[in-house]
């Protein structure tokens, strides 16, 4: 039997912390990080993998939905959040789930990761999961009831599943079709998995929206033409974007986005008054 180990859970290589100066203290996490980049490096074959599965299910009207607590929950309602104004999309298309709900984006919720049906229940009741869906659920540990649960009755009903866990051979990988393992060894403070695990789970759901908003055409070139304008900053981002594609002045540019109410609507009627 493969044994399960707890990594994230380990002690920290680093000692009597609170005795250290504030620079030794910044260059050992530093250090610590720098490690992160090289253990997401070792699993792009599996992110791959999961990512062309997640477009597949994408492009047949499905939806890509992000389960997890704590940390890893609330770095899944962070990407998933930031897909409608990056790229344009409904909030539909990406959505994130966190043990305790909404109130536990901003403080803990007791018990609320040890429920191992509540994942499954918002799943199926306030969004009618089908197997047109795909679901990731996301937990450093490995364990956490909450997200392994849902998994297990997503399978159960032939709805495909991924997972990003920091520890090898976990509960969450049983129940993932498409599991990503990364692991990043013991935290800097021993357990704070907010840290190096929270990082490493953070740049592959970058590489998990990113490249699936890329391949469903929602960026031209290198651009995001399909970015909201919902600030002074994006209007002005869209307005150079449309300068750099036509050569017109600033004023006409800005016109033209403004006009069209989008950079994508305004490069296709280039030409047009």
């Amino acid at each position: 039997m493969i044994e399960f180990r707890k990594i994230t859970e380990e002690s920290s290589q680093y000692d009597n912390l609170e005795s250290k100066p504030v620079k030794e203290l910044v260059r050992n996490i530093n250090k610590e990080d720098k490690g992160v980049a090289f253990a997401v490096e070792k699993v792009l074959p599996e992110i791959e993998v999961l990512i062309t599965s997640v477009i597949k299910q994408l492009k047949k009207g499905g939806r890509l939905f992000y389960i997890g607590a704590g940390t890893s929950g609330r770095l899944g309602i962070l990407d998933a959040s930031e897909c409608p104004p990056t790229f344009g999309v409904s909030k539909d298309i990406v959505i994130g789930l966190i043990a305790g709900g909404y109130k536990a984006i901003l403080t803990a919720v007791e018990n609320a990761e040890d429920d191992t049906q509540q994942g499954w229940e918002e799943l199926k009741e306030k969004y009618h999961i089908n197997t047109k869906d795909f679901v990731i659920g996301l937990a450093a540990s490995g364990t956490t009831p909450y997200v392994v649960g849902a998994l297990q009755s997503c399978q159960d009903n032939e709805i495909p599943t991924g997972c990003i866990t920091c520890n090898p051979n976990s509960p969450i990988v049983q129940v993932s079709d498409y599991p990503i393992e990364v692991i990043v060894g013991p935290e800097f403070v021993t357990g704070s998995s907010r840290m190096k695990a929270g990082t490493a789970q953070k740049m592959i759901l970058n590489m998990i929206s990113t490249v699936s908003m890329i391949h469903l055409g929602r960026v031209k070139g290198n651009k995001m033409v399909d970015m909201q304008l919902s600030n002074a900053k994006l209007i002005e981002r869209g307005t150079k974007l449309i300068q750099e594609a036509t050569g017109l002045s600033s004023e006409e540019a800005k016109r033209r986005l403004m006009t069209y109410g989008s950079v994508r609507k305004a490069l296709k009627n280039y030409g047009t008054k």
